[in-house]
């Protein structure tokens, strides 16, 4: 894998650092296929200006005669000089190749003038040291510097150096060889790079830099397609010649037909005039192609041609538009200097701003850019996948369940730090938890007098800043970069919420932070005051049930439930989660809490159990569930319950209890059931909601009064013909149970007057208040020796003539007609007249 270079501002050695080296950040090249992995190589080479603390003591240590630093200020000087020869190399090949025949003498010297150059180059780069993308340090070892040159570009830049015009000679003038002096284009790479170091130079116009960029991409197509147009028409057997564009073209009186003879730039300028004419498609009137080689090259360069325009038009949008990713970093760059210079910033600090934000414009692309439009449910995932082999192996963690592990690895986030740098200062408060994936970190105690005392290392899989947080203490010493680092970091917060709901990992994360640590004896002092913060989240878990129960979050629930929660834990009122989830209507919660063996029936303080609670939130899924599971209804005073329902009109509730096994016949403190309610307040729904139930309609409260007695005093005829129907199929059902209300019923009392409901105020009489017998007969007898008068009838106020006993609601006024004939005969005949 090839490493990636990053280059950063100044290196720390003034003496041989160009000027202005600060404002400039090279792109990074990636040549490693995972994005993760190859994070150890964004600060990989030629990062200058963020060099370790003991860079100088490492160099003057290792520094050999021949090798040369890569800030050296005569090989900065060589980049700019070779730099020239690249940008000619580059112009010369399509010409040589092109115009081999007939190329102009002095064009060859410098041809060869610059191979010796390349060569010269090709010897420096085995000179030239580097850093090593893990450690951050300068390699200065002349086999290590061969091999990784020998590796990457040693085979292209040698093979541009060989003459192959005497090779195509010597091999029979074969063109096939003269195909493979296109190798020397290689050397483009070194002016795309200039190309690139201009654009992030925010000493030079950014707008300019780009138009010049975009000028010298159209240039140069056209030039190699003018140079190709050339090598067309003279490989071409001398005879058909005449046969091609140039040989055939005529410019008004001026003709091309023995094109060699003219001027070489005579014939390069017309070559490219015919390139830049077929680029832009403006008309073939003077020059067009003429035969098939011509016509196959023109379709196969216009077809580029198109893809060009668009990538020209397509940048000179995006800079009319702005806001590309390199003007966003020049612009953050100013301000930034800016700022530093106005507050005069140390330079170590405006070295670790510049280099980290120089960092982030580099790797930027890794993943906030790419992973911001993916679902947070698959960037756990990857999170998960890249991290969680980390998280598993760190001692912390050791014995943690799979799903703690999980949450640890999805709320991880992904930082690198230079050598030199600090990461945590001792005394400091500390809200990050850093695990540390790759490079060396040293810790370092600081006395009061301010020695320095090495209190250990930081290696892969270690973690560090978990005693600050865990004890909710200041961090007890420095730690600070050795080598570079990828380090991963958990926020506080997060952290803490964690560990909130994995009670059980908690303990197993305070007992490996116990077992291990050079601290060891500073955390034991503090181990009291832990136990005790947990003690207090045990007694805050249980509510933490009941409020995920509440709230539906069925995997929240679960997760409390793996943290060690214990579910049949109720709270102050002695409500259950089964009780709370019942009352919401959370079917799958319900569920869950019944699988988990949590008690079905178990009554809170005011005797509500999961069923009822289910049964007054109207959750007929929640209700079948539970009456299913065998759940009981529990209704204390069942009467007192089931009457106040009635009396509210709550026909649901009395379906929902009656259904799940309450008695309709429930009495009340006053021994009333349901139906005298529904009878007497005249509620005809609900009567025959409870008639259905099976409510008798001969239930006596304590006053001896059936429902038809209350639904007669009611005087609602639909609704006493219901009760009456209704007790008619109760006598079919218990012919028994009539005579036994009659027997156990209280007395009713009536008053009798001895006249005509409908009589003058001038003939009525007072009356008589008498028991109210078993028959009419009795009656009529009794009122006509109370009264001493004859009668036939018993009528109502309303004149109806009353026939049956049962008609007689208590303290009704009746009246008896008077007449001659007081024997029974004349009462029967009084009947039948009337029934008649």
């Amino acid at each position: 894998m090839a490493p990636r270079t990053v280059a950063a501002g100044p290196a720390g050695d003034g003496d041989d650092q160009p000027a202005g080296i600060e404002y400039e950040v090279e792109e990074i090249h990636e040549g490693i296929g995972s994005s993760r992995g190859s994070r150890l190589a964004l600060l990989a080479r030629e990062f200058r200006g963020l060099a370790p603390l003991r860079r100088r003591r490492s160099r003057d240590e290792v520094l050999s005669r021949y090798i040369i630093h890569p800030d050296n200020q005569l090989y900065h000087l060589w980049t700019h000089f070779i730099l020239v020869w690249a940008a000619y190399s580059s112009f010369f090949t399509p010409v040589e190749f092109g115009f081999f025949r007939g190329l102009p003498r002095n064009l060859v010297f410098l041809d060869i003038a610059g191979q010796i150059a390349f060569l010269a180059d090709i010897v420096i780069q085995f000179l030239l040291a580097y850093r090593d993308p893990h450690t951050y340090r300068m390699v200065y070892s002349p086999t290590s510097i061969a091999f990784r040159y020998t590796r990457s570009s040693f085979i292209l830049d040698s093979l541009s150096c060989l003459p192959w015009d005497v090779i195509y000679k010597i091999c029979g003038r074969k063109e096939e060889v003269r195909y493979l002096l296109w190798i020397r284009l290689c050397r483009v790479r070194k002016v795309t790079g200039f190309f690139q170091k201009m654009e992030k130079d925010i000493r030079i116009n950014y707008l300019f830099t780009r138009i010049v960029k975009l000028i010298v991409v159209e240039l140069y197509w056209t030039h190699t397609a003018a140079c190709i147009f050339y090598y067309l028409a003279t490989t071409l057997p001398q005879s058909e010649e005449g046969h091609t564009w140039i040989g055939s073209l005529k410019l008004g009186e001026y003709s091309y037909q023995h094109f060699r003879e003219i001027d070489f730039w005579m014939r390069y300028t017309t070559s490219l005039y015919f390139a830049i004419v077929t680029m832009a498609t403006v008309g073939y009137g003077d020059i067009h192609a003429v035969n098939i080689r011509e016509m196959i090259f023109i379709m196969i360069y216009i077809s580029f041609d198109m893809i060009l325009g668009a990538y020209l038009i397509g940048n000179m949008t995006a800079l009319i538009v702005k806001g590309s990713k390199t003007e966003r970093f020049r612009d953050k760059m100013k301000d930034l200097i800016k700022y530093m210079n106005r507050n005069r910033l140390e330079k170590d600090i405006r070295e670790q701003i510049k280099g980290h934000v120089r960092l982030q414009y580099e790797s930027s692309y890794s993943e906030a850019s790419i992973l911001q439009d993916i679902p947070i449910s698959i960037r756990a995932k990857i999170s998960e996948s890249l991290y969680k082999p980390y998280i598993e192996t760190i001692p912390l963690f050791k014995g943690c369940s799979s799903e703690f592990i999980h949450q640890i690895a999805i709320r991880l986030q992904e930082e690198f730090f230079l050598p030199g740098e600090v990461i945590l200062e001792q005394g400091n408060a500390v809200d990050q938890l850093y695990f540390v994936c790759h490079g060396v970190l040293e810790g370092v105690g600081i006395g009061e007098d301010g020695t320095e005392e090495a209190i250990g290392s930081f290696e892969r899989n270690s973690s560090f800043g978990e005693i600050a947080i865990l004890c909710n203490i200041p961090q007890p010493f420095t730690v600070r970069v050795c080598e570079l680092c990828r380090l991963l970091r958990l926020d506080k917060q997060s952290f803490a919420n964690i560990l909130e709901i994995y009670f059980v990992d908690a303990r197993a994360v305070l007992s490996n932070l116990l077992e291990g640590g050079v601290f060891n004896g500073r955390i034991k002092q503090l181990e009291s005051d832990i136990t005790l913060h947990l003690g207090r989240q045990e007694a805050e878990l249980s509510l933490k049930v009941n409020s995920a129960a509440s709230y539906g979050d069925l995997n929240h629930l679960k997760g409390l439930m793996r943290a060690g929660a214990d579910p049949k834990k109720t709270d102050y009122d002695g409500r259950s989660p089964l009780h709370i989830a019942a009352s919401r209507g959370y079917e799958d919660v319900v569920l869950f809490l019944i699988q988990e063996g949590v008690d079905i029936n178990v009554p809170d303080k005011h005797g509500n159990t999961p069923l009822l609670e289910a049964i007054k939130g109207k959750h007929d899924r929640v209700v079948s569930l539970l009456f299913d599971k065998g759940a009981e209804l529990g209704l204390n005073d069942a009467g007192s319950q089931l009457c106040a329902a009635v009396s509210r009109g709550d026909a649901g509730f009395l379906k929902r209890v009656l259904a799940c096994g309450a008695d309709p016949n429930s009495k009340d403190y006053d021994q009333r059931t349901p139906l005298h309610v529904a009878a007497s307040e005249g509620l005809y729904l609900i009567a025959e909601v409870l008639l259905e139930a099976g409510a008798s309609v001969f239930s006596l409260d304590r006053w001896g009064t059936t429902p038809l007695d209350e639904a007669r005093r009611r005087g609602n005829p639909s609704l006493l013909k219901l009760l009456e129907n209704a007790k008619s199929e109760e006598l079919l059902r218990y012919p028994d149970r009539f005579q036994e209300v009659r027997e156990n019923k209280k007395r009713d009392k009536c008053t009798v007057f001895p006249f005509h409901p409908w009589s003058s105020v001038d003939k009525r009489r007072e009356g008589v208040v008498l028991w109210v017998p078993r028959t009419m007969e009795e009656l009529i007898s009794s009122a006509r020796d109370q009264l001493k008068c004859s009668g036939k009838c018993i009528l109502s106020e309303d004149g109806g003539m009353i026939l049956d006993v049962e008609l007689i609601s208590d303290e009704q006024k009746l009246y008896m007609t008077a007449g001659d004939s007081d024997s029974s005969t004349d009462l029967n005949e009084c009947q039948l007249m009337c029934t008649s």
